[in-house]
């Protein structure tokens, strides 16, 4: 094929009016930081990857833009809000560390967490110090009355003295 004068250089440099191309079809120059879609929400968790299990996970057939967001936007609420509950534990047994113990009081002693997370074993947790309220010893009972005491238990040496 015989393009007559023109060579291979200025056929490349057509490229459909588009100027300078780079690799892929993209313009030259700098590349813009990419920005990803937690960032630009304002969040830590990954919206991306959420986006990704929705999909793969097929729980519907079509996902919105905005549903992998929200739900990114609760679960890091949730992990806050039980992250901040466990810290309160572990600085009350002053510790430094939160570990599966600490997870389940906070769990366990907030009402709404409690409710949400009713059926779900925390491993290593333990249980709630809980002691019936039957087995307590009783209050304000008089000293005469749990034990009594009479002359007639002493010896007869103390008695007469």
């Amino acid at each position: 094929m015989s393009y007559g004068s023109m060579t291979l250089q200025k056929l490349n440099s057509f490229n459909n009016g588009r100027g300078k191309v780079g690799k892929g079809g993209r313009k030259g120059g700098d590349r813009k930081k990419a920005v990803t879609k937690s960032v630009k929400a304002g969040l830590q968790f990954p919206v991306g990857r959420i986006t990704r299990f929705l999909k793969k996970g097929r729980y519907a057939q079509r996902v919105g833009s905005g549903a992998p967001v929200y739900l990114a936007a609760v679960l890091e609420y949730l992990a806050a809000e039980v992250l901040e509950l466990a810290g309160n534990a572990a600085r009350d047994n002053k510790k430094s560390r939160i570990v599966p113990r600490h997870l389940l009081l906070a769990v366990r002693n907030d009402e709404e967490l409690g409710k949400l997370l009713a059926g779900v074993t925390i491993a290593s947790g333990g249980v709630l110090p809980n002691i019936n309220s039957v087995l307590l010893p009783k209050k304000g009972l008089d000293k005469e009355t749990t034990t009594p005491k009479s002359p007639a238990g002493k010896s007869p040496r103390k008695a007469a003295a």
